[in-house]
C-alpha cells in the first residue's frame, strides 16, 4: 500500500519485521511447548528464547539474502533463526512443523490485531453518526427518490440510518475477527503426524488463538469473511459519501465538507469547494471490493494445499486492512466536520419544491373527502404538472381548482411539515444501545 493510504499503526502490523516477529514467536512457543511435554530439553528451549535474534531490518536483510539461495522464504527464515541461536539448541526450531503451521498461525495472529483496530475505528464512526443524528433530528430536508423531490425528512434521520448501517458493519467485523482468530500446528496435511495436538493447543492459547482442524493450511473462507466485512465497510462509506456528494452540488448546496484555512478547492477556480474527500472514499471503496473477489478465489485450493493463494494474500490482506482503516478514519472526520446548510435545505424544501412534497398528503385528504383514489390522483397529478410548468406554488394551484373542495384548515393540515415529521424520533429510538449520542 502506498504511504498516502497507510495508517502507521496498521502499517506496523504488516511490516516485514512484524511478520517475522510473529513467525518467530510461533516457533519459540512451539519449542517451549515441546519442552513442556518432554520432547525438548527445557534448557534448550530456554536457550532458544534467550538467544533468539532481534527482528530488525538487518534480520530481514539476512532472510532476503538466504532466500536468494533457498528460493523458499520460510526455510530461509528458519535457517537464519537457527544460525542465530546456534547448535545444538537451534536444531529444535521448526521441529515437527511445516511452513504453513508457522505462516498461517502468525498471519491469523496479525489479522486478529488488525481486526481489533478496524473494530475500534468502526465504533468511532458509529458514535459520530449517532451524535450527528441527535444533533440534526429536528432539521428538515427534502427527501429524494430517483433523485427527485419526494417527501420531507430530516438530516438526523439520514444520519441515523447510516449509523445503523455502520453498526451492522461493526458487528460483521466482530464476527470476522472471531473467524480469523485461529491457529493450527498440525503438520504437512493436518494429521498431526509428527507433532501432538497438545502442542497446537499450548501455542494457540499463548497467542490468544483458537486451535482449529485444518489441512496443511487454515481454510481460506475465514480470510474471505474478513475481506467481506471490509468490503461492506467500504460499501457503507461509499453510500454515505455519495449522499454527501449529491447534497453538496451547487444546485443543491445543503451540505459542505469542512474546509480548512489555507485549503484550495481547485487549482484553477478559486471559488470551488469540491467534495474531494467524499469522492476519494467512493473511489477507494471500489478497491476494497476488488480485494474480496481475489479473497474468494483463494478459497478453492488443490487437495490439502497449493500456494496459489499465497502471492495473492501478500498483497490483498495487508492492503485491505490498511485501506479500510484509512477510509473508516477519514469517514469519521468527514461526518464530524460536515457543514449542514439548514437555511438552504429549508429553501429547497419549501420554495424549491413548490410545495409538491406534500402531494401524497393532499391525495389522502381528497380520498378522506370521499373521492376514489384514481380521481383524487388525477386531480393532484394535474395540479402538480401545472405547478411545475408555471412555477406556481402547488397549494395556490390547488386552491384555484374547482374540483378541490378542501377547506383552508384541511389544506393547512395537508401542508403541515411538523405533522409529516412527527415520528422522527423513532430513528433515535433505533439508535439506543449503539454509539454514544
Amino acid at each position: 500500500m502506498i504511504r498516502r493510504y497507510a495508517p502507521e499503526d496498521m502499517a506496523a502490523l504488516f511490516s516485514d519485521e512484524a511478520r517475522f516477529g510473529a513467525m518467530l514467536e510461533v516457533e519459540l512457543l512451539t519449542t517451549e511447548a515441546l519442552a513442556e511435554f518432554g520432547v525438548v530439553p527445557r534448557e534448550d528451549a530456554v536457550a532458544c528464547r534467550t538467544r533468539a535474534p532481534k527482528i530488525d531490518s538487518a534480520f530481514v536483510a539476512q532472510v532476503d539474502e538466504r532466500e536468494a539461495i533457498t528460493n523458499h522464504d520460510t526455510a530461509a527464515f528458519v535457517d537464519v533463526v537457527q544460525q542465530a541461536i546456534g547448535t545444538p539448541e537451534g536444531a529444535w526450531i521448526h521441529y515437527g512443523l511445516t511452513s504453513s503451521d508457522v505462516v498461517d498461525t502468525a498471519l491469523c495472529w496479525q489479522l486478529t490485531k488488525a481486526a481489533d483496530l478496524l473494530i475500534s475505528a468502526s465504533g468511532e464512526l458509529v458514535s459520530v453518526l449517532v451524535k450527528r443524528a441527535h444533533e440534526l433530528i429536528d432539521v428538515p430536508v427534502v427527501g429524494r427518490t430517483h433523485g427527485m423531490h419526494a417527501e420531507p425528512t430530516t438530516f438526523g434521520a439520514k444520519m441515523a440510518l447510516f449509523a445503523l448501517a455502520a453498526e451492522r458493519d461493526r458487528v460483521r467485523l466482530i464476527r470476522a475477527r472471531e473467524a480469523i482468530n485461529v491457529g493450527k500446528l498440525s503438520g504437512a496435511v493436518g494429521t498431526y503426524s509428527n507433532i501432538d495436538p497438545e502442542i497446537e493447543t499450548f501455542v494457540c492459547q499463548a497467542l490468544g488463538l483458537v486451535p482449529v482442524p485444518a489441512t496443511q493450511v487454515i481454510a481460506r473462507d475465514r480470510h474471505a469473511e474478513l475481506l467481506y466485512a471490509i468490503a461492506s465497510v467500504g460499501a457503507t462509506i461509499e453510500h454515505l459519501a455519495t449522499e454527501i456528494r449529491h447534497m453538496a452540488r451547487s444546485e443543491v448546496r445543503e451540505v459542505e465538507e469542512a474546509f480548512a484555512p489555507g485549503q484550495k478547492g481547485s487549482s484553477a477556480m478559486p471559488h470551488k469547494r469540491n467534495p474531494i474527500l467524499s469522492e476519494r472514499l467512493c473511489g477507494l471503496a471500489r478497491v476494497l471490493r476488488g480485494y474480496l473477489g481475489a479473497g474468494l478465489e483463494d478459497v478453492a485450493l488443490w487437495h490439502e494445499r497449493d500456494i496459489s493463494h499465497s502471492s495473492v494474500e501478500r498483497v490483498i490482506l495487508p492492503d485491505a486492512c490498511l485501506l479500510s482503516l484509512y477510509v473508516l478514519r477519514k469517514a469519521t472526520g468527514l461526518i464530524d466536520g460536515l457543514v449542514i446548510n439548514a437555511e438552504r435545505a429549508e429553501k429547497n424544501l419549501n420554495e424549491g419544491s413548490l410545495g409538491l412534497v406534500y402531494s401524497q398528503s393532499v391525495l389522502l385528504a381528497l380520498i378522506d373527502h370521499g373521492m376514489t383514489r384514481d380521481d383524487a390522483y388525477r386531480i393532484v397529478q394535474r395540479a402538480a404538472r401545472q405547478s411545475v410548468e408555471t412555477s406556481m406554488d402547488f397549494r395556490t394551484v390547488l386552491e384555484a381548482d374547482s374540483e378541490v373542495t378542501m377547506s383552508e384548515e384541511e389544506l393547512n393540515v395537508a401542508f403541515d411539515l411538523d405533522r409529516m415529521l412527527r415520528h422522527r424520533t423513532r430513528y433515535l429510538e433505533a439508535l439506543k444501545g449503539i454509539g454514544s449520542p
